[in-house]
C-alpha cells in the first residue's frame, strides 16, 4: 500500500480545504493510505512542510496542496516558481515523489475554485503512480497511437 503525506496551505483555505477533502477521498479510492498531514501557513512554507514529511519513514510520497491567487504584482509568479523548484529538489533529494497540487499562478479565486478537484486528483494520482511504478507494481499504459510498431 502506498503511504502518503499531505502538506496543505492554510492561506486561501476556502480553495485549499475542498482540495484537501477531495485528496483524502481520492487517496482512499486509489487504495493509498494517508499517514501524515501538515497544514502550513502558505505556499511559501509548503517545501519545508514537504521536507518534514519526506523525512518520515512511513511516508512514500508527499502530496502538496495550495492556491496561489493572482494579485496586482508578480508576487504570485515568484512564489509559485520557487515553491515548485524546491519541491522538485526535495523529490530528488529524498527519492520520494512530490505530487503538485498547487493552483496558480495567474488564477483568479473563481478559477481556482473551479479547478479544486482537478488539482487534488492529479497530485494524488501522480504521487501514487510514481511510487507504484518505481517499485515495479504498475506499468504505464501507452495509447496505441503513440506506440511504434
Amino acid at each position: 500500500m502506498v503511504r502518503l503525506g499531505i502538506v496543505a496551505s492554510e492561506f486561501n483555505f476556502d480553495v485549499v480545504s475542498p482540495m484537501l477533502e477531495f485528496a483524502r477521498r481520492h487517496a482512499e479510492f486509489l487504495g493509498a493510505q494517508i499517514t501524515a498531514e501538515l497544514i502550513v501557513p502558505g505556499v511559501f512554507e509548503i517545501p519545508l512542510g514537504a521536507k518534514r514529511l519526506a523525512e518520515q519513514a512511513d511516508v512514500d510520497a508527499v502530496v502538496c496542496l495550495g492556491a496561489v491567487i493572482e494579485g496586482e504584482t508578480e508576487h504570485d509568479e515568484v512564489i509559485m516558481q520557487h515553491a515548485v523548484r524546491k519541491l522538485m529538489d526535495l523529490s530528488l533529494q529524498y527519492n520520494k515523489p512530490m505530487g503538485l497540487g498547487i493552483s496558480g499562478p495567474g488564477m483568479t479565486r473563481l478559477q481556482a475554485l473551479e479547478r479544486v478537484n482537478d488539482y487534488a486528483r492529479r497530485a494524488v494520482e501522480a504521487a501514487v503512480k510514481m511510487v507504484r511504478r518505481s517499485e515495479g507494481q504498475e506499468t504505464p499504459t501507452v495509447p496505441s497511437w503513440l506506440r511504434s510498431e
